[in-house]
C-alpha cells in the first residue's frame, strides 16, 4: 500500500516542477515554491490556451500533497509529502468528518499545535468523495471542479472565493511544523482561480 502511495505522490508532485505548464515554453520557468502571476499569461494570445494554461498554473496547487491529501479516491486520507495513509488509522465516516471516537475533532483542532506537531485548521474534515482527486489527471479534475455535482454544489464565482479565502484552504500555506507548504501564497491562487474563469474555464487535454 505504502509502495502504491509513493508512486501517485511522484507522479502528482511533477505538477510543481520548474517548467512551464504543457505547450506554453514561453512562460518563464520557477520554482517548486513559487507560482506564475496572472499578467505572465498575458503573453499567450490566444483566450482559450491561456485558460488552459492558467489552470495548468492553479493545478500545481491543487495536485501538491497539502492538498490532495485530503482529496482521497477511498475513505482513508493521505499525509506527508509522501501521501502515505493516515496513521492512526482512520476513515471519512458519514459526513467526511471521521467515526465516533475518532473524529477529526478529536486530533485536530482550529489551529497547528506546535508541540505535538499534529496540524489543525478551522472545519478540518475529508473533501467529500464526489471531489476525490489522487490518481486522476489535470484535465479530469478541471472538469470535476466545474461539475457542481463533484465540487460541493459551487458555482465557478463561489469556487473562486473558496480558493481565495476559505480558512481550510488557507492551512496549505502555513502547515505548521516542517511541512511543506503549497507554491506561492493563497491569494496568488485565488487570483489564477478567478483568471482562467475570466477567460472561460477551459480544461488542459490529457496528455498521451
Amino acid at each position: 500500500m505504502r509502495t502504491i502511495a509513493v508512486a501517485a505522490a511522484l507522479a502528482v508532485s511533477s505538477c510543481g516542477a520548474r517548467r512551464a505548464p504543457p505547450g506554453n515554453s514561453e512562460l518563464r520557468p520557477v520554482g517548486q515554491t513559487e507560482l506564475r502571476a496572472v499578467a505572465e499569461f498575458e503573453t499567450i494570445r490566444d483566450r482559450a490556451e491561456r485558460s488552459r494554461a492558467l489552470f495548468g498554473e492553479v493545478a500545481r496547487v491543487l495536485t501538491h500533497p497539502r492538498c490532495i491529501n485530503c482529496h482521497p479516491s477511498g475513505d482513508v486520507p493521505h499525509q506527508r509529502m509522501t501521501m502515505e495513509l493516515h496513521d492512526p488509522p482512520v476513515v471519512r465516516g458519514p459526513a467526511d468528518a471521521g467515526v465516533p471516537g475518532m473524529e477529526c475533532s478529536s486530533c485536530h483542532q482550529d489551529r497547528n499545535q506546535e508541540l505535538t506537531r499534529v496540524p489543525g485548521a478551522p472545519n478540518w474534515h475529508l473533501a467529500p468523495i464526489e471531489m476525490a482527486w489522487v490518481g486522476k489527471s489535470i484535465s479530469a479534475i478541471c472538469h470535476q471542479l466545474k461539475d457542481p455535482a463533484r465540487n460541493g454544489g459551487k458555482t465557478l464565482a463561489q469556487l473562486v472565493e473558496h480558493n481565495g479565502h476559505d480558512t481550510l484552504v488557507a492551512w496549505a500555506w502555513a502547515p505548521g511544523a516542517d511541512r511543506e507548504p503549497a507554491p506561492g501564497t493563497q491569494a496568488q491562487f485565488g487570483a489564477l482561480t478567478a483568471a482562467w474563469v475570466e477567460t472561460g474555464a477551459e480544461c488542459p487535454e490529457d496528455q498521451p
